[in-house]
């Protein structure tokens, strides 16, 4: 463990690893008064090391947390286009994926399903659960390395497509999604996103929209794996769910399904060899009450362990960043 200090009553406590830990040299601290020095080792680390763990300080609460993301310089995102349940706590405050307890969230980057994401992504422990909870983590470029090359360089080369059936009680209903009722500004959005859509005879709308399968962080320019698709695709879901749904509604309504760029089949073979490797980069740790997690959402994963007991845990995300459709860095020919 290392320690860094300008001033004793704000020095920091260095814990090197996954996340790497930073806590008060000397308790008490609040984060709000070790501002300036954190701020200053997240400028070094945050696109080095990927995630950073504030533990150990004074409890910031909401308000606090909202105020210490929103003090590294970019103004905090609301959740546009969101693939999961959340709702607002506070400002641009929501709660994390709002997901049945006893089931897991397995590891993503936000909103890597469209072309649009932010760069920066917090979590704050405002209750840690009385068992698991806790938010494991992967780093994507070691994901990226270990997907096996042929299988990165098809995905890579041909994208990505996510089709999207929203509401009918199966899925998130799309004014939550879009943060509207109005038809009209769904459809302006979807123009400006490149995200093709469809109003069905029932009222219903399904959406679709080629995205990346790789990525390439704009400053350090490191390859990352930055997709959804091991979470979209039908094969996620428990065999007897898939069977029930394909029966009933069919393939072109399903709540949610990916494909290849070009609309042909991803093999559930590859997802499964994906999921494999998911598995085998995370890193879990402990939460405790007061704790925040800032992430790198280009260069770290995260996901959610099932829990009993209370749990609140809130996320805030800033510096929006995307990719043109005709950027997309599968088009990269030197894509290795």
């Amino acid at each position: 463990m290392t320690t860094v200090s300008e001033r004793q009553d704000t020095a920091l406590a260095i814990e090197e690893g996954f996340p790497v830990r930073v806590s008060p040299a000397a308790a008490p601290l609040s984060l709000a008064r070790a501002g300036d020095s954190l701020r200053a080792l997240v400028a070094r680390r945050l696109e080095q090391d990927g995630a950073l763990l504030f533990s150990g300080f004074t409890d910031p609460g909401v308000a606090g947390f909202q105020a210490f993301a929103a003090s590294f310089g970019h103004p905090l995102l609301s959740y546009e286009f969101g693939s999961t349940p959340r709702s607002r706590v506070a400002g641009e405050v929501y709660t994390s994926t709002e997901y049945p307890a006893h089931r897991s969230i397995p590891l993503h980057n936000e909103q890597a399903y469209t072309t649009e994401w932010p760069m920066r992504i917090w979590f704050y422990c405002a209750q840690a659960a009385a068992v698991g909870g806790e938010t494991p983590i992967a780093d994507s470029r070691r994901i990226y390395q270990r997907i096996d090359p042929a299988l990165r360089r098809r995905f890579a080369e041909r994208g990505l497509r996510y089709v999207r059936n929203y509401g009918n009680g199966l899925d998130v209903d799309w004014p939550q999604v879009f943060n509207t009722d109005d038809p009209r500004q769904v459809e302006a959005f979807c123009r400006s996103k490149g995200i093709d859509l469809h109003w069905k005879d029932d009222g219903g709308l399904r959406t679709s929209q080629r995205c990346q399968a790789v990525a390439r962080h704009p400053r350090t320019g490191d390859w990352v794996w930055f997709n959804q698709a091991h979470l979209f695709h039908v094969s996620a879901l428990e065999p007897d769910m898939q069977e029930v749904l394909l029966e009933t509604v069919g393939e072109d309504n399903l709540p949610r399904n990916v494909y290849y760029g070009d609309g042909t089949p991803l093999e559930s073979s590859a997802l499964e060899d994906i999921r494999g490797v998911l598995d085998e980069c995370r890193i879990c740790f402990p939460w405790r009450t007061g704790d925040v997690l800032m992430l790198d959402n280009m260069l770290c994963a995260h996901a959610r362990e099932p829990f009993q007991g209370p749990r609140k845990v809130v996320v805030a995300m800033a510096e929006g960043h995307g990719c043109r459709l005709g950027d997309l860095p599968g088009e990269d020919t030197r894509n290795p």
